[in-house]
């Protein structure tokens, strides 16, 4: 085992980047509102670029940007100089990172994005560097010492760049009134998209799948309907068709006890009347939380005129990934 006391090089390594943190909120200004309205105006893309650890920041803020409501991508200095300029356009706002402000591949196509007249927003630890220099605003990154005890490998700078995307990002998702459901319709895929779009249209079993029997069926007979359609439940309907009551795994529990003759008693002396229903177009999420608020594992899914057209169990929420 070895001596070194790996703890306090931690510990020295946070408190370092939380002094550049700090150092930053105290150093933001009019310029960090000027850079939000320029993005928010921006009739293009957000370009965000930087080379190295930079570069890998840069990546992540464009992605925090794009993901909350400012179309975002980054580009690769390096590449830039070698075809991807054409990427760029006027209506373009460029967000350029380099903590000295004189990274080789980011200095070479500053002339190039100022010929094409598309605003430059700098993220540099100098102002006095090329790229600060050239920018139409700069946000200044004050940090005077790595978090790194040789001073070279990028860490706290590379930090307070991170959250300074970050402000920026929530500060233009804010002005937008960016809503979770847009946020959603960015992550489909998520469990939150899934929540805030996924309908119980969606999931819910139709047609010859909802367990349905009339009110007169008898018992026994409406337990053939739910094991066959395996949603533990089944609908019960009357003469014309409209929901009266539901038959749950629970009832027949219930039942049971009673010692009811289960080939000759109708189903609608031991069914559950005025049962919970909802209607399609509502969120799955919405669905989940009336079974979950009123302990129950299935919902009937009714018309306007109380006809069954579908139905759900919490089964089929788990499948859809809304629990």
């Amino acid at each position: 085992m070895s001596d070194f006391d790996f703890l306090s090089a931690g510990v020295r390594t946070i408190e370092l980047e939380l002094d550049a943190v700090n150092s930053l909120l105290s150093h933001l200004d009019e310029r960090f509102t000027r850079a939000c309205e320029l993005m928010l105006n921006c009739r293009g893309r957000v370009i965000v670029t930087g080379m190295g650890k930079s570069g890998h920041i840069g990546r992540k803020i464009a992605a925090t940007l794009a993901s909350t409501g400012t179309p975002s991508f980054f580009v690769h200095p390096g590449e830039a100089s070698h075809g991807d300029l054409g990427m760029f356009t006027s209506e373009d706002v460029v967000l350029a990172l380099s903590n000295s402000g004189e990274t080789a591949e980011v200095v070479t196509i500053l002339p190039l994005i100022k010929r094409m007249k598309a605003p430059l927003i700098s993220m540099t630890a100098k102002p006095e560097s090329t790229l600060s220099q050239s920018a139409d605003i700069s946000l200044h990154i004050p940090v005077d010492r790595e978090a790194c005890p040789l001073g070279l490998a990028p860490t706290s700078s590379t930090t307070a760049q991170l959250v300074l995307g970050d402000a920026l990002a929530i500060a233009l998702l804010e002005a937008r009134g960016f809503s979770a459901e847009d946020f959603a319709f960015s992550h489909p895929g998520g469990a939150l998209g899934r929540r805030l779009l996924l309908l119980v249209d969606d999931i819910m079993h139709t047609d010859s799948e909802v367990p349905c029997v009339d009110v007169n069926t008898s018992i026994r007979d409406a337990l053939l309907e739910v094991t066959q359609k395996r949603l533990g439940m089944t609908a019960v309907t009357d003469t014309d068709g409209a929901l009266v009551g539901i038959f749950t795994d629970g009832d027949l529990r219930r039942t049971l006890d009673q010692e009811i003759d289960l080939k000759q008693s109708a189903i609608s002396e031991v069914m559950t009347a005025d049962c919970t229903t909802i209607r399609a177009g509502i969120l799955a999420a919405e669905a989940l939380q009336i079974m979950q608020s009123r302990s129950i594992n299935a919902l009937i899914v009714v018309d306007e005129n109380k006809r069954p057209v579908g139905a759900l169990n919490m089964h089929d929420m788990l499948k859809a990934g809304v629990i």
